[in-house]
C-alpha cells in the first residue's frame, strides 16, 4: 500500500520561492523511486501574503496548513523600508511566523549544526578548532519567553514612554521541551548541555529546578550547565565540546544564529518545528531580499528542512540520509552558490545546484 502525505508549502518572501522551487523537486524524485505520493498544497504566507490578502496568515492557509500532515515554510520578510508598509501587528513575524508555532504548540525547535570535515573550508573557525568538523543539535523552546509573553506599551504618570515585556513559562512548557532534549542526548553521546542565565534571571532558576525533575528519569545522559554568554564564547572557541544543547526561546534564536556564524552563514541550517500533532520546518535564515531575483540563493537549508520532514514526521530515515549525502556530495565536488562562495569552489546558480542534487539523489536511491 502506497503511503500518502498532504503537505502545505508555503513559499514565503524574496528568495523564499527560488529556494523552495528546488526543495520540492526532492517529493517528486522519491515518488518515481520509492513507494509514497506527496500531495503539495501551496499557500500564501508572510509579506506577500499580506499584500495580496491583507493578513499575513490568512485563514485560507491556516486551513490548508490545519489539513496538512506536514508543513515547509520558506523564510519570510521583506527589507525594513517594505516593512514599513505592513502594520506592525501584521509584519511577518509577529503576523505570520509567531501564530503558526502558537497553532501548533510547536514547542520544541531542532537546529542542527553541522559541517563536515570536508566541508570546513565553509567555517570562518580555524581549522584547529574546528578539527574533523561540527556536529551539533541545539534545541530551543519555541512557544514560551519573551517571545509569547504580555506585551504592553505607553507613557507613564512622568510622561516618560515605556515598554513592558513579559517573560512567562508555566513548568509544563519547560519540562516537555526538556524531555524532548533528554530523548535527543540519549539517542546520541548522552551528553547534554543546559545554557541559562540563573545568575540573574529567575525564569532561569525556575527552568533548572525543572531539569533537575527531569533529569532523574535520564540519570544516564550527563548533564552540564552553562551560563549563555559562556556558551557564546565557547561555540567560537571549542565548538566540539558541545553535542545536544537545550535552551529558552531567546537564548536560542539567538546562539542558533551564531551557530551559522561559525558554520560560515546561516543558509547552511534547516530546522524542525515540533509539535505534539504537527511540525512545520524550515530554514533558519531570513528571506535576504537583497539577493532575491538573482538565482544565487543556496537551496541547501530548504533541501535539508524537507530531509529533516521526511525524517521527523514520515519516517524516512534512510531517504532523508540520501537527502544530506547528496548535497553534501554536490559540495565535496567544489561546487557553491555565490552567497556561500569560497576559495576553490565553482559557482553556480540556484537552479543549477539544485540540478545538481537531484541528479545525485537519483543516483543515490
Amino acid at each position: 500500500m502506497t503511503n500518502a502525505y498532504k503537505i502545505a508549502v508555503l513559499p514565503g518572501d524574496a528568495i523564499g520561492p527560488e529556494i523552495m522551487a528546488q526543495a520540492v523537486r526532492v517529493f517528486d524524485v522519491l515518488q518515481q523511486k520509492r513507494d509514497v505520493s506527496f500531495e503539495l498544497i501551496t499557500a500564501p504566507f508572510g509579506a506577500h501574503a499580506y499584500f495580496e490578502e491583507g493578513k499575513a496568515f490568512p485563514d485560507s492557509t491556516k486551513a490548508i496548513c490545519d489539513e496538512a500532515d506536514a508543513i515547509l515554510k520558506g523564510p519570510v520578510g521583506l527589507s525594513h523600508e517594505e516593512s514599513k508598509k505592513i502594520p506592525v501587528e501584521e509584519q511577518a513575524e509577529r503576523g505570520a511566523i509567531l501564530p503558526l508555532r502558537a497553532r501548533y504548540n510547536t514547542f520544541a525547535n531542532f537546529r542542527p549544526i553541522t559541517l563536515s570535515k570536508d566541508m570546513a573550508h565553509f567555517s570562518p573557525l580555524k581549522p584547529e578548532i574546528i578539527k574533523d568538523g561540527i556536529d551539533i543539535l541545539l534545541i530551543r523552546e519555541l512557544v514560551g519567553g519573551l517571545y509569547f509573553g504580555k506585551k504592553d506599551r505607553g507613557v507613564n504618570e512622568e510622561g516618560q514612554r515605556y515598554v513592558h515585556e513579559i517573560l512567562e513559562y508555566t513548568e509544563q512548557q519547560i519540562r516537555q521541551v526538556l524531555i524532548v532534549a533528554f530523548e535527543q542526548a540519549r539517542k546520541r553521546k548522552k551528553r547534554l548541555h543546559n545554557i541559562h542565565k540563573s545568575n540573574v534571571l529567575m525564569s532561569s532558576v525556575f527552568w533548572n529546578e525543572v531539569l533537575e525533575e527531569v533529569h532523574q528519569d535520564y540519570q544516564d545522559v550527563e548533564v552540564i550547565h552553562l551560563l549563555v554568554d559562556a556558551a557564546a564564547t565557547a561555540l567560537c572557541l571549542n565548538p566540539g565540546q558541545f553535542d545536544v544543547m537545550v535552551m529558552e526561546n531567546m537564548f536560542g534564536d539567538i546562539l542558533s544564529d551564531q551557530g551559522g556564524g561559525i558554520l560560515g552563514s546561516l543558509g547552511l541550517m534547516p530546522s524542525a518545528c515540533i509539535g505534539p500533532e504537527k511540525a512545520y520546518y524550515e530554514p533558519s535564515h531570513g528571506s535576504a531580499p537583497d539577493i532575491a531575483g538573482k538565482n544565487i540563493a543556496n537551496p541547501y537549508s530548504m533541501i535539508g528542512s524537507v530531509a529533516m520532514m521526511l525524517e521527523m514526521s514520515f519516517n524516512m530515515e534512510a531517504e532523508a540520509a540520501l537527502v544530506w549525502q547528496a548535497m553534501k556530495n554536490v559540495f565535496e565536488e567544489g561546487y557553491s552558490t555565490a552567497d556561500l562562495s569560497s576559495n576553490d569552489v565553482q559557482l553556480v546558480s540556484t537552479d543549477e545546484f539544485g540540478d545538481k542534487v537531484i541528479a545525485k539523489l537519483e543516483e543515490l536511491l
